[in-house]
């Protein structure tokens, strides 16, 4: 018997778009599915715990974002014709999104395996499917038993002709607007924020965040009427029990000792100091209650809480830093560009105990990258791989492939320098920059963004402007907010935000904004993006004492690189027969060379000798004769009238039995062979192309005799002109004159 599905929806309209939860077609199995939609977009997002037996001191979630590309009716490329392997680029960014705001609304007490996977399975070209995912999450997690403190919603801000737009398709995102800002909130206040923009102000900024979070009222309702239909009771989150004997104890006996570490500005030397009060806190505890060795494992409870509270105490009462700064002092700066001699451009960059090592390569637009999305394929001009080798944070393990974090980190490095790049019609060139983490002690991204505007503006990059990056952090004690400028890891650790701005003098980039707390005020934001602003601005000045503007000329182990247009007719020659004169070319020169319909031709060559021996290769099949010039010729045909000689490869003229020689001759052959080598000159070179030769001209001209050219335009019967069926075969060595080709 034909039974239906058992389903339950809900309906709703936010902004612009008509959304649809859904819950009961399929994944009946898990705590929680939600069959999100929006037009012909479809996400897929279920949420599963698997409770455990042991105690866990981290909240194990996992996100994934899987975009499957029958969703837009393609099939993936690739030799196996399906998705396998490492997720895209793309994936691990949306996944990253998905977990940045979730991961905070779970008690910390809780510590049960959770993982939430989001697949796009139908996708238009108008929404795009990451921030329905993003929600998508959350109407999971707020129908299932699992203590999820939500619900949490997500949208994209746009502004186009400076209105802001919710939720903006694919075409206003690329083409239109000048803003693209994904951020996740709760009713009360936003909590996560990732995106960029056209040098927009902070005011602007913030007032996009406001606008975005104002619509966004609907998107909750529809959750919460999703779960008072389909909800799961809530399963009760224990709290651990606390051994305060001990934490009392450890935190009289080691505050002063603790207190005193945390005064050291350098972080090794004050992770040894920490270690150091920690290891002796254990001995007196293990000392202490011999019988009982379990009662140690709470020192290192004791010893977070003390350290927590040791730190933000002292911002909050006498505004001091860790390392003995003020709130908003950025911490010192040292620069340097071109320290390394055969790269393309290179920049090291330290602030404080933070440096990035930034490497600059350029190439040709082979190098392009190429990927696959929902919407078609695509390539990348500019690429920043940011790497976090365990060392540069005195750390020995594994060298694995980049992690979520360093591809998250390089994106928005990535995203902060892109509205800076030159055009492709300005700087044909591929660039890549790698920035190495060389030490970390917070904002190794906003180091890397500096970084690689030094590295670009030593190779030569013109890029419009400098970017300058800083990442802020947030203490909140009562009623009170402390916005940190230039935050420690540690900082970051025990604070409540991580906000990293990055932009010019001009206006922001890139912005990213992850906080601990329940929310902050719009007053508070606005007053941290002020703070970065100084603090940009500083560290852009002190970037223009190194180096105030892009290098004037490549660096000479770039390629080198120029452009010619050459006649469209032309591209067969030079490309000839199975490609064999250009990869002849190629092959002798090591260039890469471009070659369009039009006829411009992009030429990347490895030096400037070899870029110049390119350029006559390629100009030798482009060729026009000159009027009044000499040339060796070959005779290619015999005529009653005439020979047909071909002066330059594919290009021919007409020879005149008059213009032969001297004297009057009866026949052609009389003086010329098939196949014969003579030098002729140009006399008339017609608006149609054909061109008309003479050999009496020539030997004229040996004899001492003056030659006017426009005599033998009148004398003779025109004639002759192109081949049109152009011979191929490799560049040949030639020159105007009486002698060699040209």
């Amino acid at each position: 018997m034909l039974t239906p599905f058992e389903t339950t929806s809900v309906l709703g309209q936010v902004g612009n778009l008509d959304i649809k939860l859904e819950t009961g077609r399929m994944a009946n199995q898990t705590n929680g599915s939600v069959w999100i939609q929006s037009g012909g977009t479809v996400v897929h997002v279920t949420a599963v715990s698997m409770a455990t037996s042991e105690p866990r001191d981290f909240f194990p979630l996992t996100c994934n974002y899987l975009e499957k590309t029958y969703a837009a009716g393609r099939i993936p490329g690739g030799y196996f014709r399906r998705e396998v392997g490492r997720p895209s680029d793309r994936e691990t960014l949306v996944s990253r999104l998905m977990d940045r705001p979730i991961r905070p609304m779970f008690p910390k007490a809780f510590c049960d395996e959770v993982q939430v996977i989001a697949t796009v399975l139908s996708a238009d070209t108008n929404t795009n499917p990451d921030v329905l995912a993003m929600t998508g999450a959350s109407a999971a997690l707020h129908i299932s038993d699992m203590p999820f403190n939500g619900p949490v919603a997500a949208a994209r801000v746009g502004m186009v002709n400076n209105e802001f737009v919710l939720y903006p398709t694919y075409k206003g995102i690329s083409e239109d607007s000048d803003l693209n800002l994904i951020f996740a909130a709760t009713r009360d206040a936003v909590i996560m924020v990732e995106g960029s923009s056209q040098f927009l102000s902070e005011n602007t900024i913030a007032e996009a965040l406001e606008f975005g979070h104002e619509q966004l009222g609907p998107m909750f309702d529809l959750q919460d009427a999703l779960r008072e239909k389909v909800g799961r009771p809530k399963v009760e989150v224990v709290e651990p029990v606390k051994d305060e004997e001990v934490i009392t104890l450890v935190t009289d006996t080691f505050a002063a000792d603790l207190d005193k570490a945390l005064t050291i500005p350098e972080k090794m030397t004050r992770r040894a100091a920490k270690a150091e009060v920690k290891s002796n806190a254990v001995k007196l505890i293990e000392e202490k209650f011999p019988e009982e060795p379990k009662r140690a494992k709470a020192v290192g409870e004791a010893m977070a809480a003390l350290e927590k509270k040791i730190v933000r105490d002292r911002i909050v009462n006498e505004g001091i830093r860790i390392d003995g700064r003020d709130l908003t002092t950025v911490r010192n700066l040292s620069m340097e560009v071109g320290n390394l001699p055969m790269t393309h451009g290179s920049a090291l960059f330290r602030r404080g105990e933070t440096s990035a090592l930034a490497v600059c390569t350029l190439g040709s637009s082979r190098d392009e990258q190429r990927f696959e999305t929902l919407i078609g394929e695509g390539t990348k001009r500019f690429m920043l791989h940011y790497n976090f080798p365990p060392y540069c944070v005195g750390e020995a393990r594994f060298l694995r492939a980049p992690s979520r974090r360093e591809i998250g980190h390089g994106t928005l490095a990535e995203r902060a320098l892109r509205p800076v790049l030159p055009s492709p019609e300005k700087f044909p060139f591929t660039m890549r920059v790698v920035s190495e983490v060389m030490d970390s002690n917070g904002s190794s991204s906003m180091a890397s963004v500096c970084g690689t505007t030094l590295s670009l503006m030593d190779a030569g990059v013109p890029i419009s402007a400098p970017v300058a990056g800083i990442a802020m952090g947030l203490c909140q004690e009562g009623d009170g907010f402390y916005v940190l400028t230039d935050i420690l890891g540690d900082e970051d650790a025990l604070g409540d935000m991580d906000f990293k701005v990055a932009g010019t003098e001009e206006g922001i980039t890139a912005i990213q904004m992850d906080i601990k707390i329940s929310g902050i005020p719009a007053e508070v934001l606005r007053k941290a993006l002020a703070q970065a602003k100084e603090a940009r601005q500083l560290i852009l000045d002190d970037m223009k004492q190194v180096i105030a503007e892009p290098r004037a000329e490549l660096s000479v182990n770039a390629p080198q690189m120029e452009v010619l247009t050459i006649n469209p007719e032309k591209i067969r020659d030079l490309i000839g027969p199975g490609g064999k004169n250009i990869k002849a070319i190629t092959a002798e020169t090591s260039a890469d060379i471009d070659i369009e319909d039009s006829g411009k031709v992009s030429i990347f060559a490895p030096t400037l000798e070899s870029l110049k021996k390119t350029v006559e290769m390629v100009q030798y099949y482009d060729q026009t004769a000159d009027l009044g010039t000499n040339y060796v010729g070959t005779v290619k045909k015999i005529l009653e009238i005439g020979a047909i000689v071909e002066i330059l490869p594919g290009l021919e003229g007409l020879l005149h039995i008059s213009q032969i020689d001297v004297e009057r001759i009866e026949s052609v052959t009389d003086v010329v062979q098939l196949g014969q080598e003579i030098t002729v000159k140009v006399v008339e070179v017609q608006p149609n192309g054909r061109i008309r030769l003479s050999r009496k001209a020539w030997l004229m001209e040996q004899a001492g005799q003056e030659v006017d050219l426009e005599k033998f335009k009148m004398g003779g019967r025109p004639g002759g002109g192109r081949r049109d069926d152009r011979r191929g075969g490799g560049p040949r060595g030639g020159r105007p004159g009486g002698g060699g080709r040209r």
